[in-house]
């Protein structure tokens, strides 16, 4: 079974391990329980829109196969079905659940369009590309409507994939994040200095000397 901590700059090191300690507030620890405890099934988009979804956070977010995976599409699904939005959009964007459900479809009708087939079933290459060509705005495909692909890739898709893979806390114990900061705080403030209960990384290529401190954060 893959580790739930990754082992790359912090080995050793599991941000969860800290949810019975004074680094995380009773808040925190429920939020971080919720999140952990989402069902994998879809609440807001539709089976095909979900499967799209995952292929898309696949490519966004690539994850390493010896740790347990981030649940990226499940994230999105639970943020746009508890209807969390950011409070504004950009002018032409639609609302976020409706840009959201109009640009899947649009994706897919796209792949059928130089493929023969949903995006999901095409190549990682076929995948890049659709997805470079959305990012310089060169996708043409009247799903689309008036929304346009370049501001539907840079103000929702690759935004919410990486808020949503930033906000696991495998992501945390992968860069070394000990979640809020709420009560314990920080003391040691200056250039390269870390507190007892922060993630050490590996420095000079000693992976055991971070291993050892990251025992007891």
């Amino acid at each position: 079974m893959p580790e739930r901590a990754p082992q790359g700059r912090y080995p050793g090191y599991d941000v969860l391990s800290k949810r019975a300690t004074p680094s995380w507030n009773d808040k925190t620890r429920q939020v971080i329980d919720e999140r952990l405890a989402l069902a994998v099934e879809p609440r807001f988009f539709t089976a095909q829109e979900f499967a799209t979804l995952e292929a898309i956070a696949a490519r966004i977010v690539p994850q390493p196969h010896d740790r347990m995976a981030i649940p990226v599409a499940v994230l999105v699904d639970h943020r746009l079905h508890s209807g969390q939005n950011d409070g504004y959009r950009p002018t032409g964007m639609p609302r976020e659940r409706e840009a959201w459900r109009q640009g899947l479809r649009a994706l897919d009708a796209e792949a059928r369009d130089a493929h023969e087939d949903e995006f999901r079933k095409l190549s990682a290459a076929d995948q890049d590309d659709l997805l470079a060509r959305m990012q310089r705005n060169a996708l043409k495909n009247g799903a689309w409507g008036g929304m346009s692909p370049k501001a539907f890739f840079e103000t929702r898709l690759a935004r919410d994939v990486v808020l949503a893979y930033y906000a696991h806390p495998t992501a945390w114990s992968e860069i070394g994040w000990g979640g809020p900061a709420a009560p314990r705080g920080y003391v040691r403030m200056d250039f390269d200095e870390r507190d007892p209960w922060e993630a050490a990384e590996v420095k000079n290529g000693d992976v055991e000397a971070a291993r050892r401190k990251n025992r007891n954060v």
